[in-house]
């Protein structure tokens, strides 16, 4: 027994050896396991990969492990900056009137977490530390660490007691961080739905194609069985003695004439080419036109040697001052039949939102425009139209690396109100740089690529280690401390988890009309600046329509809730 007591003492030993020496191996291993956690379902409960991760690391953090807080910092800010990339364009433009309900709700989560932690701390006798200690952990926001210390120390008390006090606050924040992480999962991924009586993925999905005004957007390796550009031969019959000019009028500029082959020899395609019985063209257009025509023409034929045409697709930023402002009609109107001869209009894109393609459809600056056709007949439109964007899987680290540093930096920034100190911190700062470098990569292509790869590693990345590391930095902590003070501090840490954001849910559905259980989420998230929670909101969601309200929040709540230490310690 001895002997077997000794061995596995030995197995621990030398496993905290190992993690010491290797702590990233403690990363990853909570990354892993916590996924795997995160893939079991109880009935329509599911933890999820990032509530997974926070899990498993806490479990591994009794084993010992050391991680510097520079790779916390690193991993956030690398998950925030993609998160704001994204959704720059469509944060920009969703600013103005439509926000009020998002600044809404920061406000009353702020102020319902106030209300919270004084109360709790006036009915349980808790000093000012362990009270603002309660709401850095409880609201996850460790900027209140800083300002309710700040604010113990102008209370004019003596040394020992400011140092008991703020020490105070380092253990409530250890006690309750944890539960401040997990606990907002579980309400804005699990118990949202449920109060709203609507899924997350479900809303995502309407308020996308909402946004796609109608427009069908494929899926990697999808593709419609009757696409809408299509080519076809046919042999000349009944529409022989007619120029190319004239064939291509009938359908309405909707169709072009490719090639010819008269006699068994390709000629040249010109608009005053007469058509003769017998000859075979190729045309090249949308397919309600060709099948119109089909009939005026002749038999259609399956293949003719030396007809064959390549087709390419070039994605262009418009730029040309020519046809900004303009209708899709009246810059066709307005275009040479030369330069437009061949060319067809696949789709239109305004800040990574397909634009349906009417004849009424207004092009803005920095549309892009995908052109479909041959090779030549493209690239003369392209040329003209603006700036071809070139397909790349490479990322422009000159770009995001500029982004990230200047985020960072504007993070360091600390603006001093009554005493007060107010920061974006690192996340805040690598928020609005991805925001504002989204925003531009919008509006020049040509610079800033990032591939949805590229992108969806950062999040995810980003995301599920930032949690892991937490979970290893505090875990062990948490856990002695609540063996040592009692379930007390974890208790109403929870309360102070929760309640508010029940409060801000409540006022959100009955007050706030919020309609959308997707945009609902993103918006409460925010609001608490609840990054784990965000990251499980965006996973259920499946695409980014959250980022918009979340980006708004928690810009808010990092004042707002850093604002509470001092006001916690003038109250409490």
């Amino acid at each position: 027994m001895l002997h077997g007591i000794s061995s596995g003492s030995n197995a621990v030993s030398w496993i905290h050896a190992i993690l010491n020496q290797s702590p990233e191996i403690a990363l990853f291993l909570s990354l892993a396991i916590g996924y795997w956690i995160g893939r079991f379902q109880f009935g329509k409960f599911q933890l999820g990969g990032v509530a997974g991760s926070l899990l498993a690391a806490v479990l591994i953090s009794q084993l010992g492990v050391h991680i510097d807080n520079g790779v916390k910092s690193v991993l956030f800010a690398l998950f925030i900056y993609a998160v704001g990339f994204e959704s720059g364009p469509q944060f920009f433009r969703s600013l103005g009137r439509q926000s009020i309900r998002e600044i809404v709700m920061a406000v009353v989560l702020a102020v319902s977490a106030l209300v919270t932690v004084v109360v709790l701390a006036r009915s349980f006798g808790l000093d000012k530390g362990l009270a603002a200690g309660i709401a850095a952990g409880g609201l996850t926001q460790s900027a209140i660490i800083g300002t309710a210390g700040s604010a113990i120390a102008k209370l004019g008390l003596s040394a020992e007691e400011v140092q008991r006090l703020q020490g105070n606050v380092a253990v409530g924040y250890a006690v309750t961080y944890i539960f401040g992480s997990f606990g907002a999962i579980l309400v804005c991924v699990n118990l949202l739905p449920w109060f709203t009586g609507r899924g997350i993925r479900d809303d995502a999905l309407k308020a996308e194609a909402a946004l796609l005004a109608g427009v069908k957007v494929y899926g990697p390796g999808e593709h419609p069985a009757a696409p809408d550009l299509v080519g076809r031969l046919f042999r000349v019959e009944q529409s022989a003695g007619q120029t190319v000019a004239e064939l291509e009028a009938q359908a309405g500029a909707a169709v072009s004439v490719e090639r010819i082959k008269h006699a068994g020899s390709l000629i040249g395609v010109e608009p005053l080419v007469r058509l003769e019985r017998g000859d075979v063209v190729l045309l090249v257009g949308r397919r309600a036109g060709l099948v119109d025509l089909a009939a005026r023409i002749g038999p259609e034929m399956q293949s003719s040697e030396g007809m064959d045409v390549v087709t390419l697709t070039r994605d262009v930023a418009v730029t040309n001052q020519a046809y900004v402002g303009r209708t899709i009609a009246e810059i066709r109107e307005a275009t040479a039949p030369e330069m437009r001869h061949g060319v067809f209009l696949a789709a239109l894109r305004r800040g990574g939102q397909p634009v349906p393609i009417q004849p009424t459809a207004r092009v803005e600056s920095g549309d892009v425009a995908t052109l479909y056709g041959a090779a030549g007949d493209v690239q003369r439109a392209a040329n003209a139209a603006g700036t071809v964007i070139v397909p790349s899987d490479k990322t422009d680290f000159v770009f995001h690396g500029l982004g990230l540093a200047l985020g960072l930096l504007v993070g360091l920034a600390v603006v001093r109100i009554a005493d007060v100190p107010l920061t974006l911190g690192s996340g805040g700062g690598a928020l609005l740089s991805g925001l504002l470098f989204g925003w531009y990569r919008g509006r020049h292509l040509a610079v800033g690529n990032m591939p949805t790869g590229a992108s969806t590693l950062l999040r995810d990345l980003g995301l599920a280690g930032f949690v892991a590391v937490v979970g290893l930095q505090s875990g062990q902590q948490a856990v002695t401390t609540v063996l040592q003070q009692g379930l007390t501090i974890f208790l109403l840490g929870v309360v102070v988890t929760v309640l508010p954001l029940l409060i801000t849910m409540v006022v959100g559905k009955y007050l706030l009309r919020y309609d959308n259980t997707a945009v609902f989420a993103g918006a409460l998230s925010g609001s608490r600046s609840a990054n784990p929670a965000f990251g499980e909101v965006l996973d259920k969601a499946g695409n980014s329509i959250p980022t918009t309200p979340f980006a708004i929040t928690y810009a808010l709540a990092n004042v707002f809730l850093t604002l509470l230490g001092p006001l916690i310690v003038a109250f409490a």
